[in-house]
């Protein structure tokens, strides 16, 4: 691990891991300061409320190396101390239901991420696999204010185009696309266009580049550098104060298992959306575990990237964009 690497805080902004012990420890190993943990797609309010209560577990049965994060200065202290922070997020909002006072409920739990809509429609707007995306909805306006209000960061990473325009357009706080890759690099549903990038940037937010294979050119043959390919994509693109790293890990997530095959269903129970859940998909060779987080920064430091620009991407403008949005 370099000095730089070592010295910098750093942040995953998102994993969907089934989080144990030795993953906790392999993300020490590696480097990592926090994570955010973002596997709720289709539960209600009780399975949102079983998650908050699972990580409150966790992290007691691991407080020696982990801790909870609800603000940065959390975050400082989760370096400081050497242990990995964990911050809740969602990758939708179906445990608010329809009750906009809920997001304060789990804020004060201590998620402090939620993306607006997971693959589909829900009340606030459409998922990008959704057969007509009609944008942020009514109530979803109303949903962007009180996410504002209660401090949570909106990520849009798998919302519909149009949705994603509304939203950052709607929002008076910046948002996140906490894990995505450019389209302009591989032409699928899942990548998103420049222009959604773009007016993420320029109202303050952070592109997370994701480390999906079959978002990136090279499929399941790609390593670390083409990792670092698209994120020279979208620094050219929005600039290294809007660039940052949300891997989408799914580590203890068997492919296909029953947990894939679920979040591929439409709700969880309805037509099955991508084969995501059962086709092969490897990780970038060099970055396919929490351990290997160094070669990232190896890998740009070789590129001959200024220290400045590394230590953005590697986790300081993750935490710019959080004391942005939770204060």
């Amino acid at each position: 691990m370099t000095d730089l690497h070592g010295n910098s805080i750093v942040i995953d902004a998102l994993q969907c891991s089934a989080f144990d012990r030795d993953l906790l420890l392999a993300a020490q190993k590696g480097g990592v300061t926090a994570i955010s943990a973002a596997s709720v797609l289709w539960e209600n309010f009780r399975g949102g409320m079983d998650y908050v209560a699972g990580w409150n577990r966790l992290i007691d049965e691991n407080a020696d190396i982990a801790m909870k994060v609800r603000t940065v200065a959390d975050i400082h202290a989760a370096k400081a101390e050497g242990k990995v922070g964990m911050i809740m997020g969602w990758q939708n909002t179906s445990p608010v239901e329809d009750r906009l006072d809920y997001f304060r409920i789990f804020k004060d739990c201590g998620v402090g991420i939620m993306q607006l809509t997971y693959n589909t429609q829900n009340f606030f707007g459409a998922g990008y696999l959704e057969e007509r995306d009609s944008g942020l909805t009514g109530f979803g306006r109303e949903a962007v204010d009180e996410m504002g209000r209660s401090g949570i960061l909106i990520d849009l990473s798998h919302v519909g185009v149009q949705t994603s325009l509304d939203t950052i357009s709607a929002s008076d706080k910046p948002v996140a696309i906490t894990h995505c890759l450019p389209r302009a690099l591989r032409d699928v549903p899942r990548n998103k266009p420049d222009e959604v990038f773009q007016a993420c940037a320029e109202k303050g937010g952070v592109i997370g580049t994701s480390l999906f294979a079959p978002g990136l050119p090279a499929g399941n043959e790609a390593n670390v550098g083409s990792v670092i390919d698209a994120l020279e994509y979208t620094l050219d693109l929005v600039g290294e104060d809007h660039v940052a790293i949300g891997t989408d890990f799914s580590h203890n997530r068997p492919r296909p298992g029953p947990w894939l095959l679920w979040a591929n269903k439409d709700k969880g129970t309805g037509r099955t959306l991508t084969e995501f859940g059962s086709a092969k998909i490897s990780k970038p060779e060099g970055i396919r575990t929490n351990e290997e987080f160094p070669n990232l920064t190896a890998e740009m430091q070789s590129r001959g990237w200024s220290d400045e620009r590394i230590v953005k991407i590697l986790g300081g403008n993750w935490l710019r964009l959080l004391g942005d949005v939770w204060g």
